[in-house]
């Protein structure tokens, strides 16, 4: 019988798919509902809707871009100092090794074969500590840019569904009414399968992501109609 893995293994790209649609869905949606409580022409709901989709897709793939970087570069910078360590000190850096397989509960003479055997390769040396000793994971070197693509893409995507019905329509609140509906179906099933990937209960995240998208647009509308008058 062929045993199966059920590990959900595509975390990067969900997590980029999830800050810009999240974002996506929700910033504009918010934008569009406080615009129409006080703009009576449409095409300038579009107008300011289309700017703020192509500046938030800029601004989020910017930020995702800088992140991969930095993680990128504390991999370089960490990965240089494990290299100058076992150059320095390679009895102590040894004995991190020998450490790390007593605590799984190797014998001591296993524990010294094991240690030997790895040392005698100073790049896979460096490459066990990076990722026993500290946890990292060496990053993907396109890893910046993919996620720069992945987060903007998914804001403009998520962006665009809030204003669509407002193409057509020739008022701001029945375009807000068609909008809100549509936005809060797919925030709902966004939440769903986002939840449902992660392992959490997918009804609950569904309506959690539902509930902070309405109350974010309610707020905008709210507050655009008070400053309005």
């Amino acid at each position: 019988m062929t045993h199966q893995e059920k590990h959900f293994t595509g975390s990067e790209l969900l997590r980029d798919i999830v800050i810009g649609m999240s974002d996506g869905l929700t910033v504009p949606f918010a934008l569009a509902a406080g615009l129409s409580g006080t703009v009576k022409d449409v095409n300038l709901i579009v107008i300011a809707g289309l700017a703020e989709i192509a500046a938030g897709s800029i601004a989020m793939g910017l930020g995702g871009y800088l992140a991969g970087k930095t993680e990128q570069d504390h991999y370089n910078s960490e990965l240089k100092r494990e290299y100058e360590e076992i150059e320095a000190v390679p009895e102590k850096e040894r004995e991190e090794v020998e450490t790390f397989f007593a605590e799984l509960g190797l014998s001591r003479e296993l524990q010294q074969k094991a240690a030997a055997e790895l040392i005698t390769d100073k790049d896979r040396w460096a490459d066990f500590m990076m990722k026993y000793e500290l946890g990292l994971e060496k990053p993907d070197a396109r890893r910046a840019t993919k996620s720069a693509l992945n987060i903007g893409m998914s804001y403009i995507v998520g962006g665009l569904i809030p204003l669509m019905p407002y193409f057509f329509v020739n008022d701001g609140l029945e375009g807000l009414k068609i909008s809100a509906v549509i936005t809060i179906i797919c925030l709902f099933v966004f939440g769903y399968f986002k939840s449902r990937l992660t392992g959490l209960n997918p009804l609950l995240g569904g309506v959690r992501v539902a509930v902070i998208g309405t109350i974010a647009a309610g707020c905008a509308f709210a507050i655009a109609r008070l400053i309005g008058g």
